[in-house]
């Protein structure tokens, strides 16, 4: 791999951290490309996210779905706390 990039997110608790691992895991061990590998891991109310890729077009590609899905998630999170 070529280019990787390792970025540490803060929940506001360790059940969304949880939840959040929990839901992208599959994803992360059956990636849709060789381009590019992914891999979580949770250390209380932080997440690691680590894309490691052959190239900077996958990295980007892949670390912007992750960010995606962990946003749809987060605001998910947030219209149930509205209900």
């Amino acid at each position: 791999m070529k280019a990787e990039v390792t970025i540490r997110l803060t929940f506001s608790t360790e059940q969304q951290a949880e939840t959040i691992l929990e839901s992208l895991k599959p994803e992360t061990q059956n990636s849709i490309t060789t381009r590019s590998r992914t891999s979580l891991q949770k250390e209380g109310k932080h997440l690691t996210l680590k894309v490691e890729a052959k190239d900077t077009i996958a990295l980007r590609a892949a670390l912007n779905a992750y960010l995606r899905w962990i946003n749809s998630i987060l605001n998910v999170f947030r219209g149930l706390e509205t209900q």
